[in-house]
């Protein structure tokens, strides 16, 4: 299993020595989001301060970015961390793609679909020439001049990620996608019954191999060197378990735990701006279905059991700021967790 850090974003001058600890200690990939800043610009920072780990986006916010930009964006960051970069993308629910970036919206499936196959399609004309021609329903690129062509990659091209959470998401994450960035608002029962056959459909459907599909990520994890550490990442948990169970979209993760009231509940006080109330409404049980839980010495073993079988990577992050926080031989002991991913392999033919 791969263990993946974030980096600080906050302040790009604590990039290089945060990303160089995170390889020191022996974590796998480092990953950026797209909450308070901007998610390439750390990723450009720590692409030439590092030899080893990924880098990756966890996630983009893709409709507000035309393809393009993304495509020359992630072009540079494959060449300059020489291979390491991988790109997750993700639509963010509607509110924010109409009020916070005031982009229009659609149904998000389809035109994501687009973006992904538009993505390959600029990557495929720079860097085997001829014409680019991608014309969809939402996307539509055919000029590209020898003056705006970037140079040949000399890379393997970049995989690309989505962000999933309901079942048509999962499908085209299996189909088109390299790998699936899951939300940390899901339970092992949502893994089993919902996630795993959703990204099995998808992945049947464009004959795409388990085996070069990612999929990272898809819960909490609440750990420290001791009792005190655990509780304060345990309510940290249940904060974040209460912030996304007041968002219709991640209601269908709720079903099946018959918890769709506790959902409408913090729905209903966060419009009535109760969110210094919200973490109280959750109960202890329903923060332990969402993360692996226990000290350093426990934890390896509680994410043996809560991800084991179905993520190939664990964002092992305990709270906002958080980067390298778990020791080395930790790191070590949950990579050694079997999975079924064996590496992206991305393909420049059509």
């Amino acid at each position: 299993m791969r263990v993946l850090s974030a980096l600080p974003q906050h302040d790009l001058t604590e990039v290089p020595a945060a990303a160089r600890a995170a390889e020191e200690a022996g974590y796998d990939g480092l990953l950026t989001m797209e909450n308070q800043n901007e998610p390439f610009l750390a990723l450009a920072v720590a692409a030439v301060s590092t030899r080893r780990v990924t880098l990756g986006t966890a996630v983009a916010i893709a409709f507000p970015r035309s393809p393009m930009v993304v495509a020359n964006a992630s072009w540079d960051l494959q060449i300059a961390s020489r291979g390491r970069f991988v790109l997750g993308l993700g639509p963010q629910i509607r509110a924010h793609n109409e009020r916070r970036f005031s982009v229009p919206w659609s149904p998000p499936v389809p035109r994501l679909r687009e973006y992904v196959q538009a993505l390959r399609a600029i990557w495929r004309a720079w860097e085997q020439g001829g014409p680019l021609r991608f014309e969809g329903q939402h996307y539509r690129f055919t000029l590209m001049t020898p003056n705006f062509t970037p140079r040949s990659m000399g890379q393997p091209m970049v995989p690309v990620t989505i962000a999933a959470v309901g079942p048509h998401a999962l499908r085209l994450a299996g189909e088109v996608a390299d790998g699936v960035r899951l939300h940390g608002f899901c339970t092992r029962k949502y893994l089993d019954e919902a996630v795993l056959p959703g990204l099995q459909e998808g992945m049947r459907a464009s004959g795409r191999k388990r085996e070069h599909f990612e999929v990272t990520g898809g819960g909490f994890i609440a750990t420290g060197p001791d009792a005190a550490a655990v509780a304060r990442a345990f309510e940290w948990v249940r904060y974040r378990v209460a912030f996304y169970a007041s968002t219709p979209a991640y209601w269908p993760v709720l079903a099946p735990h018959g918890l769709e009231d506790l959902g409408a509940k913090l729905n209903t006080m966060t419009k009535a701006g109760q969110w210094d109330r919200i973490a109280a409404e959750v109960p202890d049980d329903v923060v332990h279905l969402f993360a692996a839980v226990g000290t350093h010495a426990e934890i390896a073993a509680a994410i043996a059991r809560r991800f084991g079988g179905v993520a190939d990577g664990i964002y092992a992050r305990a709270a906002e700021g958080d980067a390298a926080f778990l020791p080395p031989d930790l790191v070590q002991d949950i990579g050694r967790i079997p999975s079924p991913f064996q590496g992206h392999r991305t393909s420049w033919a059509c």
